[in-house]
C-alpha cells in the first residue's frame, strides 16, 4: 500500500508541477479541469448513478467550466461568486454536519447533484485564477490545507482525546479528534507567519494570501488563518459524511493508495473561494 501510494503521488507530481510552474496558466487549467471531471464523475457515482450518467456528470461540469471560460470567467474580477460561494460553503456545511449521516438522504437527489457540480465548478475557478493571480499566491493557500491535515494528524495521534472527552464527529469521521483541529489551527499559523516573514524577506512580485491578510492587521491574519483552518476540515467532514450515507470507503479508486480526486480535493472545495472571497474583499 505504501509503495503504491508513493508512486501514485510521484506520477501525480510529475503532471501537477510542470504544468503548475509553466509561465502560461493553460497547462495547470487543463490539467486541473480534468480533475474536475473526474471529481464529478466520482459525485455521481456516490449519489447512486450508473457509469453512464456519471460520465455524462463529468461532461456537464467541463461544460460548465468551459461555458465560463469562453464567457471571460477566469480573467473577470468574480467578488460576488466568491462571496455567494463561500456563505453558501459556510452556511450548507454548517447544516450538513448539524443533520449528520442520516439527513444526507432526505435531500432531494437534483439538489445534491447540482450542490457537488457548482462546489466542483467554483472551485475551478477559483484555483485558476488564483494560479493567474501568482504561483506564491496559489502555493499559499494549497499549502494551507495541507498543513492542517499535516497537523491535524500528529495532534490527533500524539493528544487525541487527552483535553477533551468527546471526539470532534464520531458519527461521520470517528479517527478525528478536537486535539487534532486545534493542532492543524496551530500549523497553519505558524505557516503564515513563516510565509509573511518570507515575503517580506524576498519580496515576491505577486504577495501571498498571508501577506494579503497581514496587510491589513496582523489580528486578521490570526482570524483568517484560523477561519480557513476551520473550513477545511468542513470540507473534509461533508466529503466523509457523504461517502459515509453510502457506505464508500473512498470517492473511487482512480488514485491507487490514495482514494479518488473528492478525497484529496475535499478540503480546497471551500477554501479556494474562500481565499479568494477574502483577497477580494481587501484588494478589491
Amino acid at each position: 500500500m505504501l509503495q503504491q501510494r508513493i508512486i501514485t503521488a510521484l506520477v501525480l507530481l510529475a503532471i501537477l508541477l510542470p504544468a503548475l510552474l509553466y509561465p502560461d496558466p493553460l497547462p495547470f487549467t487543463l490539467v486541473v479541469l480534468a480533475l474536475m471531471a473526474a471529481g464529478a464523475w466520482e459525485w455521481g457515482r456516490l449519489n447512486g448513478f450508473g457509469q453512464g450518467t456519471a460520465l455524462g456528470l463529468g461532461a456537464v461540469c467541463v461544460g460548465l467550466c468551459g461555458l465560463s471560460w469562453a464567457a471571460g470567467g477566469l480573467q473577470s474580477p468574480m467578488p460576488w461568486a466568491w462571496a455567494a460561494g463561500g456563505g453558501l460553503w459556510v452556511l450548507c456545511g454548517a447544516g450538513l454536519l448539524r443533520a449528520g449521516v442520516a439527513g444526507w438522504p432526505q435531500i432531494p437527489k437534483a439538489l445534491r447533484v447540482a450542490g457537488g457540480l457548482l462546489a466542483l465548478w467554483l472551485a475551478w475557478l477559483a484555483v485558476v485564477q488564483a494560479r493567474m493571480l501568482g504561483v506564491n499566491f496559489l502555493l499559499s493557500v494549497l499549502s494551507l490545507v495541507w498543513v492542517a491535515d499535516i497537523g491535524a494528524y500528529f495532534a490527533g495521534r500524539a493528544f487525541g482525546q487527552r483535553f477533551t472527552r468527546n471526539k470532534l464527529a464520531p458519527s461521520i469521521s470517528p479517527g478525528k479528534s478536537w486535539e487534532g483541529v486545534w493542532g492543524g489551527m496551530a500549523g497553519v499559523l505558524l505557516l503564515a507567519v513563516l510565509w509573511v516573514w518570507a515575503d517580506q524577506a524576498m519580496q515576491p512580485a505577486v504577495p501571498s494570501f498571508y501577506t494579503r491578510l497581514a496587510r491589513q492587521g496582523w489580528w486578521l491574519l490570526l482570524l483568517g488563518a484560523i477561519f480557513m483552518a476551520a473550513m477545511s476540515v468542513v470540507g473534509d467532514l461533508v466529503e466523509s459524511l457523504v461517502k459515509r450515507s453510502v457506505g464508500a470507503k473512498d470517492s473511487s479508486g482512480l488514485l491507487p493508495g490514495h482514494g479518488g480526486v473528492l478525497d484529496r480535493v475535499d478540503a480546497l472545495l471551500p477554501t479556494l473561494p474562500l481565499a479568494m472571497m477574502l483577497s477580494s474583499w481587501i484588494y478589491g
